[in-house]
């Protein structure tokens, strides 16, 4: 199977709309309808900060999305990518797709000198590690958060 990663393009919405709620349904997650709207509009922003979104197409079908940012980081210079979500659908798992999705993010890190790439998943993503594995380095961080209602 042959797959071209690119930049998100407008008439994407439907396909990238299905993709992401799929990432959100595997962590038992939603999110409203702003949200998906605001996200997508933050796409095309020319805000330094603001999220980016790659594709993964195959025969003419988006079949996987990976959404990153960066930002300033106190210990290094330069800015820091961080890679927020990533999937692929589910009957293209294991194909390439999502090695081509962060292999894509650590090509845009390198053209832009971002110095480092990174990402959380959870403990329970066996699939997603086994191919995390292969493309980064897992560390020794725990992530904290503020409780929700504080």
């Amino acid at each position: 199977m042959s797959v071209q990663v690119r930049p998100i393009q407008k008439t994407d919405e439907p396909a990238w709309r299905e993709l992401w709620t799929g990432y959100l349904q595997f962590y038992n997650s939603t999110v409203a309808e702003a949200v998906y709207a605001s996200t997508f509009e933050r796409f095309f922003s020319d805000g330094a900060y603001e999220p980016r979104c790659l594709v993964a197409e195959s025969g003419g079908r988006l079949v996987g999305i990976v959404h990153y940012m960066t930002h300033r980081h106190c210990w290094k210079l330069g800015d820091v990518c961080y890679l927020q979500d990533l999937f692929v659908a589910p009957d293209l798992r294991g194909t390439g797709a999502g090695r081509a999705l962060i292999e894509a993010v650590y090509a845009e890190a390198d053209r832009h000198g971002w110095e480092n790439v990174y990402w959380n998943t959870q403990h329970f993503n066996e699939v997603g590690r086994r191919l995390y594995d292969r493309v980064g380095e897992l560390t020794a961080f725990i992530k904290y958060q503020r409780p929700s209602g504080a």
